[in-house]
């Protein structure tokens, strides 16, 4: 076969190739793609115009969202405990009502009895962090001179005293200038208060209606599809449900065996504070790879404060506490419902941080979540699709996977 004609059959080729991508995505001409990014274009034009219109339906959004997700999540953690209720023959709403009094019971044991302590550790800690900080600093600083990097360590010139003396004149500064500016804005923070407050006094009744008909939204949303799109919509909602589900059970349950691991692991070694450093690992434990290292940061400066040897026996105890976790409690609870990649969640983690601030980081990984089980149904129904413009039965996804 000459040149010219190999070129001509590679361009007949090409040109079927692209006419199967131009059936694939449902046009029948090179024009369907033209128009389709033309009114793409047009979207994102008037859009970015008229972007003001849109800003009523964003506050109404941001000022939903928080009790809706508090209230989902409340309601993933306490549908088990109903679903046990019917299985006894219990009434649903009662049910319902017999989890609320167990709720208020809690919660009212817990602002007697723990909350108060937590409160004066937390102060107490707050009061003597300067100093521990501090100390560190010059322990750290006496370290580095007597060991064997002295020599480059001496070369930075380094004096301790200046730069403790001149942070805690920079810190003054910044409580004055805070001082001035919780002054001039306090109308805004009463507003914002007056909206969290809302929020949270919302979530009870959001709660209730969802443990009441939430076995039904599927079937409602369901409903309002075309038929022809109920069985995949059907499944995939399912998908979506027990993600969820098992990212917040797990979770929860993980960060309390974290939390009562790491409390009793620091009582044993004499740490201070450590009921408040146990419950700041429970509670940041949510928040995969980053909340280790947020709640063992303060311990260690107080265990460095405190002696060499309490330093060892923190990194003792905190890798015990790792390998239990990683080891029996997070794969006998979270298995691998979610399968995602650790240098997934890495990078998850760190956009979901920069875009939306502490609550992106912690609801970035359920949100991929969610979004990977979109996104793998419609990618297999889109392979459905694809097998359906290609003639040649070999090359169907199913016969190449096999």
């Amino acid at each position: 076969m000459s040149s010219k004609e190999q070129d001509s059959l590679d361009e007949k080729l090409n040109r079927k190739e692209a006419h199967r991508i131009i059936q694939f995505l449902g046009g029948r001409t090179s024009l369907f793609v033209l128009f389709s990014i033309l009114l793409i274009g047009l979207i994102i034009l008037v859009y970015s115009n008229v972007a003001f219109i849109f800003y009523p339906i964003k506050v109404f959004f941001s000022n939903v969202v928080l009790p809706i997700i508090l209230a989902a999540i409340a309601y993933y953690l306490l549908r088990p405990i109903l679903r046990a209720l019917e299985r006894l023959r219990i009434p649903r709403i009662w049910g319902i009502f017999i989890i609320f009094i167990g709720l208020v019971g809690l919660i009212t044991l817990l602002a007697v009895l723990v909350f108060p302590f937590l409160r004066i550790q937390f102060t107490n800690l707050v009061d003597e962090f300067p100093t521990y900080f501090k100390q560190m600093l010059i322990e750290i600083d006496r370290f580095m001179r007597s060991s064997l990097f002295a020599t480059y360590y001496e070369g930075f010139n380094i004096n301790i005293n200046q730069i403790l003396e001149s942070g805690l004149g920079n810190v003054g500064k910044m409580i004055a200038d805070a001082v001035g500016g919780i002054a001039s804005g306090v109308t805004s923070f009463i507003s914002a208060l007056t909206g969290f407050v809302l929020s949270i006094v919302t979530v009870p009744f959001i709660l209730f209606y969802l443990l009441k008909d939430g076995e039904k939204l599927p079937k409602m949303i369901l409903k309002m599809l075309p038929p022809r799109l109920r069985d995949d919509a059907e499944v995939i909602l399912k998908d979506a449900d027990h993600q969820i589900s098992a990212y917040i059970q797990g979770q929860i349950l993980v960060a309390i065996c974290i939390g009562i691991m790491v409390s009793i692991g620091f009582l044993i070694i004499g740490m201070k504070y450590a009921l408040l450093l146990g419950a700041l690992a429970m509670f940041t434990s949510v928040v995969p790879y980053l909340g280790p290292l947020i709640a063992i940061t303060p311990a260690v400066i107080i265990a460095i404060v405190t002696s060499p040897f309490m330093l060892v026996k923190l990194a003792i105890v905190w890798t015990i506490v790792q390998l239990i976790d990683g080891k029996f409690i997070s794969p006998q609870i979270m298995g691998k419902s979610l399968r995602i990649h650790p240098i997934t969640i890495i990078f998850v983690l760190l956009t979901a941080g920069s875009l939306f601030g502490v609550p992106g980081v912690i609801l970035g990984i359920p949100g991929y979540a969610l979004l990977k089980v979109l996104f793998s149904h419609l990618f297999a129904l889109l392979k459905l699709r694809y097998n359906k413009y290609e003639p040649d039965e070999k090359m169907h996804y199913e016969q190449l996977k096999e």
